[in-house]
């Protein structure tokens, strides 16, 4: 391992101690120019800024979510005869083969991502059709740099593979990193995340990683 990465001997979890139980046809069906485009903003502030806030969006309404296209849609989803039940084992197998940007190695074998660390939340109301899904991501130092890149990639892997009838929220876990707060403060921010897709660098390191997944 480099002696320059943020950890250059992170325990590594031998593959057949991994829960599994994957599918054989993958949800995702965009291309890897379009997996942005439920994030990107129609005009951001400054793009050479990654976490900048775009001035003007689409919609002011805070009830919005940039993750899904509302309940309408997932209502006409449902109707169609289209809902699958997903759980959080379907959940990891999306994520855990995710490549991490700082070793040739997945989320799930380095630990980042964790099974016990998913969970799903019914709707929030008998009238809405919209379910959360939560992932706490844990880095493999308290000192990572690339900690909210990582959180970004398994967010924009979700919003693309999930149905919109999820909103999807990734955060740091707490205790394993020193800069969680802030990370959680710009994944958490549907504006700082379209912004930081403006970001050529970051969508290249984004891009990188998810070429791993099925």
């Amino acid at each position: 391992m480099d002696a320059g990465k943020d950890n250059a001997n992170p325990t590594i979890i031998n593959p057949s101690d991994l829960p599994s139980r994957r599918k054989t046809a993958a949800r995702t069906t965009k291309n890897s120019q379009g997996i942005f485009r439920a994030l990107a903003p129609i005009h951001v502030s400054d793009p050479s800024d990654p976490w900048a806030s775009p001035t003007d969006f689409t919609s002011s309404d805070d009830s919005d979510d940039a993750f899904v296209s509302g309940e309408d849609e997932a209502r006409d989803e449902a109707e169609a005869g289209e809902r699958e039940e997903i759980d959080e084992q379907e959940i990891y197998d999306l994520i855990s083969t995710i490549m991490d940007p700082e070793h040739p190695l997945t989320l799930g074998s380095l630990g980042v991502v964790n099974l016990s660390d998913i969970k799903i939340f019914p709707p929030s109301s008998p009238r809405s059709r919209i379910s959360s899904v939560q992932v706490l991501v844990t880095p493999t130092t308290s000192a990572c740099s690339l900690t909210t890149v990582i959180g970004l990639g398994v967010k924009v892997r979700l919003v693309n593979a999930l149905p919109p009838r999820f909103r999807i929220d990734v955060r740091i876990k707490e205790g394993t990193s020193a800069s969680a707060d802030e990370a959680n403060k710009q994944l958490g921010d549907k504006e700082r995340v379209a912004a930081a897709m403006e970001n050529r660098n970051l969508i290249n390191m984004v891009n990188h990683m998810l070429s791993s997944c099925a």
